[in-house]
């Protein structure tokens, strides 16, 4: 942090010293600008011996005459905040905004910063009273409401955050009707795991009504509908939210596999899969066709297939679901041996991550519709490669 600091700083050192220059020999102005500028120095000094306490206090006893010095003041506590020094960006920012005469910009904008170390420090309730009187004064609101989202989404508090998200599109005048979807399904799903079915589904009407494409909620009007035994329902729903994002194949065919086997419509299954391997290349949806050729077929059509498949796109899963399926044919050393490769490649498997982030790379091995790691929605994806989809 210190180089960082350095430049940050001795560009107002040199202007403070240039500037006593400029008023030498004006007596006691030139000598209040001589302690200005030795007091930058001074403060520089502490900051590079790692003295961050008492270069604070030189900070801080200039900000009291140099009004051109408190921008330089709240970028410092920036810089001590993402170094995770909390308690210094704090003390920094608490006093800065405390200042009388300041302009409403300056104060503002200091307000934000503080509430960005409150973030920071996990005092969220504090941050949460600072940004709601920012955007009751209009002042730096696209950015505190989008603090406020963070805070709700955090508490899991989702009419709170829908609210906020229709104030930020009326702040910026951009659609937020993709996010305010997602907050929709969570209170879907938290009532119907409370059993109140109409709620739950009266949550995902509006998420349809914001986001009319949205994979989330046709999943979950999926479930609903798996549950209530409507499997006609439900396979129209699996089968559109694949349509409209073919990344959600893994996630969409176990449910739906089993959705066809209670319908006993394996025809209709067959043709699906048939044209879906036209536009889909990963193995899962290789291993549901084959479980219907096994069915329909029997085991000699579904190796056939499968091993077709795994000559134009060859993966781990693939080979293990062909071995699984050649072990009774086999007897002595060669079945200890392809059991020993079997074994080898799950243990491969067990290490590998299956989806990620688009936006920020978080890898994971089961499937979140909000980011662990950026918190964005609706980015973790398939991984596609030898070793995974």
């Amino acid at each position: 942090m210190n180089g960082v600091v350095v430049l940050l700083l001795l560009p107002l050192a040199f202007a403070a010293g240039w500037w006593c220059a400029l008023r030498r020999g004006g007596g006691q102005l030139a000598g209040r600008s001589d302690e200005l500028s030795s007091d930058y120095f001074r403060g520089l000094n502490y900051l590079l011996n790692e003295e961050q306490d008492k270069a604070i206090e030189v900070f801080l006893r200039l900000a009291e005459y140099n009004r051109d010095a408190v921008e330089t003041h709240l970028a410092l506590g920036s810089l001590f905040r993402r170094r995770g020094e909390v308690d210094r960006a704090i003390r920094l920012h608490q006093h800065l905004v405390s200042r009388p005469g300041l302009s409403n910009d300056i104060k503002t904008l200091g307000l934000m910063e503080l509430g960005d170390d409150y973030m920071r420090a996990g005092l969220l309730d504090r941050a949460e009273s600072l940004f709601s009187d920012l955007v009751a004064l209009q002042a730096h609101a696209p950015s505190a409401l989008r603090q406020l989202i963070g805070i709700y989404q955090h508490e899991r508090d989702w009419n709170k955050a829908i609210e906020q998200a229709r104030l930020l599109e009326k702040a910026t005048g951009e659609s937020e009707a993709v996010l305010i979807a997602q907050f929709h399904c969570e209170l879907a799903d938290q009532y119907r795991l409370q059993g109140h079915v109409e709620a739950a589904r009266d949550h995902l009407r509006q998420a349809f009504d914001n986001d009319a494409n949205c994979i989330r909620a046709l999943l979950a009007s999926a479930v609903m509908d798996a549950s209530e035994q409507k499997y006609a329902a439900a396979i129209k729903a699996y089968e559109q939210a694949i349509s409209v994002d073919l990344a959600f194949v893994p996630q969409v065919l176990p449910p739906l596999q089993s959705a066809y086997a209670h319908q006993q419509d394996h025809v209709a299954a067959a043709r699906f899969y048939d044209g879906l391997l036209q536009r889909y290349q990963g193995i899962s949806l290789v291993l549901a066709r084959v479980d219907l050729y096994r069915q329909q077929e029997g085991e000699a059509a579904a190796q056939a297939f499968l091993t077709r498949q795994l000559q134009a796109r060859p993966t781990v899963r693939g080979l293990m679901a062909l071995i699984d399926a050649s072990m009774e044919r086999l007897d002595g050393e060669a079945m200890a041996n392809f059991t020993i490769l079997n074994d080898l490649m799950r243990k491969l498997l067990e290490g590998q991550m299956m989806y990620r982030c688009t936006r920020c790379g978080f890898g994971a091995k089961a499937h979140h519709w909000q980011c662990p790691g950026c918190k964005s929605w609706s980015t973790i994806r398939p991984i596609m490669g030898v070793a995974n989809e």
